[in-house]
């Protein structure tokens, strides 16, 4: 009997066997013939799935690897705030950015690294982690900055995660420079000064548990990167330092900002032309001018900005809330634009939109605007520390469409409004009719 089941099994494998050698044998003839393109999607999915495969297990190979460490201290750097360690930092990127994996670029903790103007330049062989620990301290010396727009810069990097851990510091020393600024002192020239952190042209970037304090000028800067989370950041100035923004964005998409607080007297947020996809929630701001996207279409400019979400946030003093600034005589669009789920305590102008910006001595009326449309404000209360809680200043050549108001409820101030085609839903106070 137990002989007759093994013959049995034996016949049942090889017919399926068979079975299957002629079905690979119809698709085979089949591709060559009038199913030649399903042949072909049969062929290409295998040779994918084999594909797929053997990247997995690749992946599975180097993930097993633990990374590799290149320490700043190995290269020389001293971390007593005093000795320049602008080259050891160099030394180090290079070292780690030539290397094959996974690598950690280890700033230690518990030290304080002085720095000159620093470029960190890609494309790199390996994948990167800054483990910035320690502190970098700027140099407040005009003549130690080879751009003096920049302080550190990444430039062209792949797959760059930066980790601040609990408490990894980057200071700008900005004093120095808010001193010399004409808008602290008029009689100062007005001059430009350097941006603490720049990411330029990054693709897949992370910074998560990073402290950036004083900036010289603007705190952080996202500049033509794609793909970007940015998570439990704190980023401070006094709320009297001239132009220092929390988190710049411009010509970047796909960008993802969470669980931070910015605290500046700029704005927290600052969202510029060609950029798309920006997510923001869980956002604690002030002081400082809020969130704004803008300003747009400066010097007659074409600005182009889309896909801006604000959900989750708290405003606490800041001279605005939520905002749209563009100038007279710029073209393009701002648009597909979502505030919503925002506490506002204590804001001048919780909810702006002004085509009429202007940042000059002088400005003269001119015909061509930025076109603003599909705003929708939801989810909105607080108190406005001006009369006005809600101002749609709009373009009489190209007033605002389509600008929702939903659950809006903002305590001590009226609406203001012209040129602009809004909808309420739900309970809406201030009432904003426009004229």
């Amino acid at each position: 009997m137990a002989r007759c089941c093994q013959l049995l099994a034996g016949f049942l494998l090889w017919a399926l066997l068979m079975l299957s050698w002629c079905e690979a044998s119809r698709s085979s003839i089949n591709g060559y013939d009038h199913h030649h393109s399903y042949g072909n999607f049969k062929s290409n999915s295998l040779i994918k799935r084999r594909d797929d495969g053997t990247r997995l297990k690749s992946f599975a190979r180097v993930s097993s690897r633990p990374p590799t460490t290149v320490s700043v201290s190995d290269f020389g750097a001293k971390g007593d705030g005093k000795t320049d360690d602008t080259q050891a930092f160099v030394n180090a990127w290079n070292k780690a950015c030539s290397s094959i994996g996974a690598v950690n670029l280890l700033v230690p903790e518990g030290k304080t690294y002085f720095l000159k103007s620093i470029r960190l330049n890609g494309p790199c062989k390996s994948i990167i982690t800054v483990q910035i620990f320690g502190t970098l301290s700027a140099s407040q010396k005009r003549s130690d900055y080879k751009d003096i727009t920049k302080w550190i810069t990444f430039d062209s990097v792949n797959s760059l995660y930066v980790d601040g851990g609990a408490t990894g510091t980057v200071n700008g020393n900005g004093e120095t420079w808010w001193q010399n600024s004409c808008k602290r002192n008029e009689a100062q020239p007005c001059t430009n000064a350097p941006t603490t952190l720049t990411f330029y042209n990054l693709k897949n970037l992370r910074v998560n548990n990073l402290r950036v304090r004083n900036a010289q000028q603007i705190q952080i800067s996202i500049e033509k990167c794609s793909n970007v989370q940015v998570s439990n950041v704190e980023v401070t100035a006094p709320a009297d330092s001239p132009n220092t923004d929390g988190i710049h964005i411009t010509n970047s998409q796909n960008i993802q900002i969470s669980k931070s607080t910015i605290g500046t007297s700029d704005d927290c947020i600052s969202i510029e032309t060609g950029s798309q996809n920006v997510n923001i929630n869980d956002l604690t701001c002030g002081p400082g001018h809020g969130i704004s996207i803008g300003s747009l279409g400066d010097d007659n400019s074409k600005a182009f900005v889309s896909g801006v979400t604000v959900d989750g946030a708290k405003l606490s003093g800041t001279d605005n809330g939520v905002r749209i600034k563009t100038y007279q005589g710029g073209s393009g669009t701002a648009s597909d634009i979502i505030f919503q789920n925002i506490q506002m305590d204590n804001v001048k102008n919780p909810i702006i939109i002004d085509q009429d910006y202007c940042d000059k001595s002088k400005c003269t009326e001119q015909t061509s605007a930025v076109e603003v449309k599909n705003v929708v404000y939801r989810n909105i209360s607080g108190t406005s520390a001006s009369d006005i809680a809600i101002t749609l200043n709009c373009s009489k050549n190209y007033p605002c469409q389509g600008i929702v108001l939903d659950k809006v409820n903002i305590k001590g101030g009226k609406g203001s409004c012209s040129n602009a085609n809004v909808m309420d839903k739900g309970i809406v106070f201030p009432q904003c009719k426009s004229t």
